[in-house]
């Protein structure tokens, strides 16, 4: 499964997005497509996001069972502490 969250992108890159994932809310799409696919759509959104941001989670055979990654410019970010990945949410943001 991948998830993908958009903020502050152009339409069409949502529209790119809706051909592979479905959309349950505005920003946010699902899906379960390759790892090939799914590395071909961060790719895509990575060169499209303009000033927006993108995160990406999917599953990992980890302790966690899940690996995000994030670009651009979003609320908040990942920071790994001893291999696990956590969201750190900058004061004032929450």
């Amino acid at each position: 499964m991948v998830v993908m969250i958009l903020e502050r992108v152009p339409k069409a890159l949502r529209g790119t997005l809706s051909r592979w994932l479905i959309e349950p809310s505005q920003g946010v799409f699902v899906g379960h497509v390759t790892a090939m696919v799914r590395d071909q759509l961060w790719e895509k959104c990575k060169g499209s996001k303009r000033t927006g941001g993108v995160v990406q989670i999917w599953n990992f055979n980890n302790e966690q069972r899940f690996k995000m990654r994030m670009s651009g410019n979003t609320k908040r970010r990942i920071i790994e502490i001893e291999g696990l990945q956590l969201v750190e949410i900058p004061r004032g943001e929450g």
